[in-house]
């Protein structure tokens, strides 16, 4: 009984200290209403989360909680001017072929079976990611992946998500594999603990990687769905299924045809989902219906047939009719290409349709048609609301790709010959990677210095054109770190990190080490399901450091616990970008996710915190 008692008086302690705390301390006050507005901001996806970031940089400025320069510093940190730097760096390994090997391997004849294909992708992909940004990684081989499992008829839903997964574990092998890591390393430096260096996360990444690996290798089989089997959404094996509007010109061969008997059906496999004649709609049944001059139809096709059918003026791009008529999509003329783009979580363009976005006109690029994992967009093109996770068909001119390229609304998916430097310099391109890896871990110099060298030197040997240094970072990721690390600043500044950690004691004090360690990085690893994992970081490792004197361990250990349990996004397609950029591909349903990743999380749970204890007690 008197255990409880004990605890019923530390209870009522913890309300009264909070309430004497924030009535006379009006900054700790603001601070916590800002994260509250921000978790709320975050979690609802509301506006695009740089935007949730610098809007809390701006109240704590406007409320005097934080001095302009206190607030802005994390726009000056050597981690956010190395994530800058190994954007280029990046880029310029892509676009001068050096992962050209790697694609080979995964074309290769000897690879057959969707397991051989995983136990590619985790043993050879996941430790590129620890130094290349993961999300170009799984953009440059997703339309390889899938290339290859339309050949061997198998379903994408089969591989993809494991090589999401474990550019996830790769991510944590060191310093470079994940713009978190370079956010921890900057906070950690903020509050008085030191920068981490390079391989710091590399004694606890191995093992967690090899593990991770282990349990995808041999969990694929009977976890992975076969969404490509799935009878009602995709024939024949095709892969690549499409929703658009199209209109039946009085040239075309369709018209007086019913649908039954059309090439429609019989040649080419394409689904009428809704008829619309003089301003009505006719819905199914709609086999025996005559297709009649400017007839507007929206129709399930794969990407090969939909162009065909344009090649050969038997439909026409309704929502586009007057940009589209008499060109040939496929064609390069005028530098014009047709390329597939991703929607990806926190892009401006969600929510809306692209006709009240004016697509065409702001970006000068039309859009064919719109892939949306397994859901069915019975919609007009130009009225369909976007998603994030939407994939769309695009048609515009190279300048403008490159400006949508530049753009962090549109992650572009497919490659471009024209952008590529001459493959004579992948060698090099190469050796500077591995000098920038090598040159801070041999000598004094620190890793930001190593990285912009790396720069100048892609620049000075051709490997990387200047502009394309600027269209290579990524804005979004620059202005969202920048801004969360004035979260952790202000819960110093105001004691508010002190007083949870204090007021919390009697909730860990009592705890295992071990059960400890569990509590915290199962924390970390649920609001990582719901909110970026850069701010998840921001919002709970100034807090967790606290521990450290009550649980008898060093910071640097609750860090890193921190830390990997950030990188934990196996749960949710928002969890993580290259979630988002594999489950329209792979057809996967929401769940889906959750099925696979539920193992591996809790074995991280239980490995992480062990892994921790032995590197740092």
């Amino acid at each position: 009984m008197w255990p409880i008692v004990y605890r019923y008086i530390e209870l009522n302690k913890f309300d009264m200290n909070l309430i004497s705390f924030f009535s006379n301390n009006l900054d700790a006050l603001i601070t916590v209403l800002v994260l509250f507005l921000s978790l709320i901001l975050f979690i609802r996806n509301t506006i695009a989360p740089e935007l949730t970031g610098l809007l809390c940089v701006g109240i704590f400025i406007v409320t005097g909680v934080l001095t302009p320069e206190k607030a802005l510093s994390g726009f000056g940190s050597p981690s956010l001017i190395t994530l800058m730097g190994l954007f280029a760096v990046s880029s310029a390994l892509f676009k001068s072929g050096a992962l050209d090997r790697v694609r080979e391997l995964i074309s290769s004849e000897n690879i057959k079976t969707p397991r051989k294909l995983i136990l590619l992708i985790t043993f050879l992909i996941a430790p590129i990611s620890g130094i290349v940004p993961n999300t170009p990684v799984v953009a440059s081989l997703l339309p390889l992946i899938e290339g290859w499992c339309e050949r061997r008829n198998i379903s994408p839903s089969k591989v993809l998500l494991p090589l999401s997964f474990a550019t996830l574990l790769g991510g944590t092998l060191t310093l470079l594999g994940s713009s978190v890591n370079l956010l921890v390393s900057d906070i950690s430096q903020q509050l008085g603990y030191g920068s981490l260096e390079l391989f710091s996360l590399t004694s606890i990444g191995i093992p967690v990687w090899l593990i991770g690996t282990t349990y995808m290798i041999l969990v694929s089989d009977v976890l992975l769905p076969d969404r490509g089997r799935n009878k009602d959404f995709i024939k024949n094996g095709n892969m690549n299924i499409y929703f658009t509007e199209v209109t039946i010109p009085s040239s075309s061969e369709l018209v007086g045809q019913s649908v039954r008997n059309s090439r429609l059906q019989r040649r080419f496999d394409v689904d009428v989902l809704e008829l619309q004649r003089n301003g009505k709609v006719i819905l199914p049944p709609l086999a025996d219906r005559k297709f009649e001059p400017e007839d507007r139809l929206i129709v399930r096709v794969t990407r090969a047939d939909l162009l065909r059918l344009q090649q050969e003026h038997t439909i026409l791009l309704a929502e586009n009719k007057r940009s589209i008529v008499g060109t040939n999509l496929l064609s390069t003329e005028e530098g014009t290409k047709t390329f597939e783009a991703l929607l990806p979580s926190g892009s401006t363009l969600a929510g809306a349709s692209l006709r009240e976005l004016r697509f065409r006109q702001r970006h000068n690029a039309t859009v064919l048609a719109l892939r949306r994992g397994q859901q069915t967009v019975q919609e007009r093109l130009g009225q369909a609301v976007l998603r994030a996770g939407d994939v769309l068909l695009l048609q515009a001119p190279l300048d403008s790709i490159r400006g949508l390229q530049a753009s962090n609304d549109l992650l572009i998916l497919d490659q471009f010959e024209d952008d590529l430097p001459f493959l004579i310099r992948k060698p090099i391109a190469i050796a500077i990677a591995i000098g920038m890896v090598l040159l801070p871990s041999l000598t004094n110099i620190p890793l930001v210095g190593s990285v912009l060298l790396a720069v100048i030197a892609m620049v000075a040997f051709g490997c990387l054109r200047p502009a394309e240094i600027q269209r290579s970072i990524r804005l979004d990721i620059i202005l969202l770190l920048g801004s969360l690390s004035s979260f952790s600043v202000a819960m110093q500044v105001t004691g508010l990190a002190d007083l949870i950690a204090i007021n919390l004691d009697f909730v860990l004090s009592g705890m295992p080490l071990y059960f400890a360690l569990i509590v915290i990085f199962i924390s970390t690893v649920i609001l990582t399901q719901f909110i970026s994992n850069a701010a998840s970081v921001a919002l709970i490792l100034p807090v967790a450091i606290q521990f450290s004197s009550v649980l008898g361990i060093s910071p640097n250990a609750l860090i890193m616990l921190v830390l990997f349990g950030a990188s934990q996004s196996f749960l949710t397609p928002m969890g993580y970008q290259t979630n988002l950029m594999v489950y329209g591909p792979g057809r996967y349903r929401f769940f889906d996710i959750a099925k696979y990743g539920a193992g591996l999380t809790l074995i991280m749970s239980l490995i992480v915190p062990a892994l921790i204890i032995l590197n740092f007690k």
